[in-house]
């Protein structure tokens, strides 16, 4: 994907030396800084300033924890070991089932909180984590002009929507890890099956890239992130900010002409960004259909209250319960609402099912006075 260059960093650093070609080649580098082209990668900063979000760094691995091998910009996670130099950007997390984390006040000590490429500094972590891997950061980098570069620097184009507006489903869950990714995944693969052209664009969560290749391997394209935007991660982030992640994004999959997009909102709908987007009027104009991804029957219930009472057209269940043939049927006597295996979703017939779903739900809300 060729992103053009939008040079928006003004950060001038006055404590910088000149980074050689051969170190930067040695560097490990990370998926969330996949856009930034390295030869203007040209001095090492060691400012005594506040990073920001998305600042980019040179940091080097000092203790080995959770977080064991990086995501390249290839896709492929290289182990890493004590004294590598990786480049990373400063970045919030929200994972309850990982890390809670924030961005450091100066060029400190903290950790690798995503193997995406994020450096922040533990707040909490779930019981089941080891501890992060501790990094030391060596400097920020920054450009021919010693500008330090931030993520926001090379972002997508802001784009118009192609000639027709192509129909937008949103997968929402209860938490991390019930099954949001591979309910997308499915209906990509089902809907290609029928012959649509399907865009997907993850809106919210922490720059990582296997949400990413898994879209692209169901079939979807194009693919893109909040990365894509200039975003490290959207935890923090205000909320026009991330309505505007999600507008621009919408955008661009439009131009491309696909039939339908997916759109993934990270973890639960009560997580703070997540809650006020599903909230806002804005995804209520954009959105057409909403999927629920649970790992469990009981969410299902409190979840459908909630989005409904939002609103929100949500359309059909999914997720990881649908492993389990006893879950699937406990979340069946919990809701009329249908509930879809993976291999539903990944079939041709979900498409015919998806339409009737819709004109239900247009129906609906025509009725109502």
């Amino acid at each position: 994907m060729n992103i053009p260059s939008i040079p928006t960093s003004k950060v001038i650093s006055k404590s910088a030396s000149k980074l050689m070609g051969k170190r930067l080649t040695a560097a490990k580098r990370s998926f969330v800084t996949r856009n930034l082209p390295i030869e203007h990668f040209h001095y090492l900063a060691t400012d005594d300033i506040k990073p920001n979000a998305g600042d980019v760094i040179l940091a080097r691995v000092d203790k080995l924890g959770q977080h064991q091998r990086l995501e390249l910009p290839c896709g492929r996670r290289a182990h890493l070991f004590v004294g590598d130099e990786i480049i990373l950007s400063y970045g919030n997390r929200y994972a309850p089932d990982q890390f809670l984390a924030h961005i450091p006040e100066r060029l400190e000590p903290c950790s690798l909180v995503a193997a995406g490429g994020i450096a922040s500094k533990v707040d909490a972590k779930h019981a089941g984590m080891r501890n992060a891997t501790r990094i030391t950061p060596l400097g920020f980098l920054a450009n021919h002009e010693k500008q330090i570069i931030n993520l926001k620097d090379w972002q997508l184009p802001h784009t118009t929507s192609g000639s027709h507006r192509p129909t937008v489903l949103a997968v929402v869950g209860s938490s991390m890890n019930g099954g949001k990714t591979t309910t997308m995944a499915y209906m990509a693969r089902g809907l290609v099956k029928a012959g649509l052209s399907v865009g997907a664009a993850k809106v919210t969560g922490t720059g990582a890239g296997l949400d990413y290749w898994k879209m692209r391997d169901a079939g979807a394209y194009p693919v893109v992130d909040f990365t894509d935007m200039g975003l490290a991660s959207t935890y923090k982030a205000e909320a026009l900010k991330v309505e505007s992640v999600m507008h621009r994004q919408i955008d661009y999959l439009g131009h491309h002409d696909v039939d339908i997009i997916l759109l993934e909102i990270a973890d639960g709908i009560l997580q703070t960004e997540t809650a006020a987007l599903l909230q806002s009027k804005f995804f209520h104009s954009m959105v057409d259909g909403v999927f629920f991804a649970s790992a469990e029957a009981l969410s299902v219930k409190s979840a459908v209250e909630w989005i409904q009472s939002h609103d929100l057209p949500l359309l059909g269940i999914s997720g990881a319960l649908t492993a389990s043939p006893l879950v699937l049927e406990e979340t069946k006597r919990l809701t009329p609402l249908p509930v879809f295996s993976k291999e539903e979703l990944g079939s041709a017939a979900f498409y015919d099912q998806l339409l009737k779903l819709i004109s239900r739900q247009d129906v609906s809300v025509s009725n109502v006075p």
